[in-house]
């Protein structure tokens, strides 16, 4: 039987901070890099404010900042913003509050890949995002690749 998403969510690897040997999704080789948890990633959107937008670029920064890494993985970001958002679904479809979920819509943008993955369904996320005042514009440049700050 596959693992739900609660499953998944309560039993990643611990998160790390390890050197990239070589290049990889635009991060260059030599680099500190965070593997973050679905724990990580739902603790930040849920400290996004109601009625405010967050970004996974900005969010990757700021997770790589926080644990002393120059990056953040995007490909371990995307699956556990995947996996955060199936937990929160999963708890509103068995009775929690919006209120009381992990508030994905905030961050996850339809249009993308991972809205159109959801099982909630894009029109959930829209929906979510017109009732707080968000955007419902689709993002334009799917392939934008962050840049480093720090």
């Amino acid at each position: 039987m596959a693992k739900s998403w609660k499953e998944k969510f309560l039993n990643p690897p611990a998160p790390e901070v390890k050197e990239t040997e070589k290049p990889f999704a635009g991060i260059p080789g030599n680099s500190m890099m965070l593997i973050p948890t679905p724990q990580i990633i739902a603790d930040y959107v849920e400290h996004i404010p109601l009625g405010q937008e967050g970004n996974v670029i900005r969010m990757r920064e700021d997770l790589a900042r926080t644990y002393h890494a120059e990056w953040t993985c995007p490909l371990t970001t995307g699956i556990f913003l995947r996996i955060a958002a199936e937990k929160a679904w999963e708890e509103y479809q068995a009775g929690k509050s919006l209120n009381d979920i992990t508030p994905f819509w905030r961050i996850v943008l339809p249009g993308t890949p991972l809205a159109n993955k959801l099982a909630c369904g894009e029109a959930f996320i829209i929906q979510q995002r017109k009732a707080e005042g968000l955007s419902i514009a689709e993002l334009k440049n799917k392939s934008k690749r962050i840049t480093k700050t720090n």
